[in-house]
């Protein structure tokens, strides 16, 4: 039941978070900035009025917002929060998660692909070729976490006490993958230093590009899956960072949403104060996660031994 209770909370209070990233960015800029809840007000504005369909367009246009947000919601489905355990979980499910993660991002390309615009094509494009290097990442903290805890679900690697259990294992190694996640989390998000998700600037945008000819509820179905998808992720590095547990829900859950807080706030600080890369740049910058995660693993076996 409480697991229940938090993937509700988790889905309401993702698209309040993000817009906590952008009071952060704000405030840094000297603004004033939008409200913390512009993003509630823009989901409802979204979903009051209508989607506009060009005729060039096929049904894989109107799959790619619903195909997004419903992997963005199923990922959260396997996530342990706040020390609960997850709704759904059993033995490999981190390895569906992952492909889950590439078939929303092949709905996405598809559905910008299905525009005929080569502006969105040059988007589709990049945004098929940078997270190559985060899915590598990604698979070998996998690899790592397995030769661990020698399981292959997320509760095996973030539930209950095991986070605790794997810095007492390998200690100031898991630095390393925090890192590594923390370059994931920006290049799969879409976020400063690999893109702007405030920018409109033709040569430089990766996600936003894609999203252009959306419009009405089918926009607003995008702006929710990346919010949660950015929860996701944040979650994720929340777990590792703050892995104490008090085996009280109420504790632990203030403490959860508490550092998660933090989380996104760095996440906030590190848009204001880094300029973005220049596109040959970006696979560089996802190859840091890969090396990252690399150096942690081999770190990690020489520790165990």
């Amino acid at each position: 039941m409480n697991s229940t209770l938090l993937l509700l909370l988790a889905l309401l209070l993702a698209p309040l978070f993000s817009g906590l990233v952008l009071k952060i960015k704000a405030f840094f800029g000297g603004r004033k900035g939008s409200p913390v809840l512009i993003n509630y007000y823009t989901l409802v504005k979204l979903l009051r009025k209508g989607s506009v369909y060009s005729t060039s367009t096929t049904y894989l246009f109107k799959l790619g917002p619903m195909v997004s947000l419903v992997v963005a919601v199923v990922i959260l489905l396997f996530l342990p929060v706040a020390g609960q355990t997850a709704v759904f979980s059993f033995g490999g499910d981190i390895v569906l998660l992952l492909y889950l993660l590439g078939l929303g991002r092949f709905f996405t390309i598809a559905a910008a692909m299905d525009t005929a615009s080569p502006f969105e094509g040059m988007g589709a494009a990049r945004e098929a070729y940078f997270p190559i290097f985060c899915e590598a990442a990604l698979f070998m903290i996998l690899i790592l976490f397995y030769l661990l805890t020698g399981g292959l679900s997320l509760a095996d690697h973030f539930g209950a006490n095991q986070p605790m259990v794997l810095w007492q294992t390998v200690g100031p190694t898991l630095l390393f993958v925090v890192a590594s996640l923390f370059i994931v989390l920006l290049t799969e998000n879409s976020r400063v230093p690999v893109d702007d998700p405030a920018t409109h600037l033709e040569l430089t945008m990766i996600h936003e590009v894609m999203i252009l000819d959306h419009s009405g509820p089918d926009l607003a179905f995008i702006e929710w899956g990346a919010s949660l998808k950015l929860f996701f992720y944040c979650t994720l590095i929340t777990l590792l960072v703050c892995p104490y547990r008090f085996d009280q829900p109420v504790l632990d859950g203030f403490l959860f949403f508490g550092v998660l807080t933090l989380v996104y706030v760095v996440v906030g600080i590190t848009e204001s104060i880094m300029a973005r890369f220049r596109m040959d740049k970006v696979p560089m910058f996802g190859l840091t996660s890969f090396a990252l995660a690399f150096f942690a693993a081999v770190v990690s076996l020489q520790v165990m031994k």
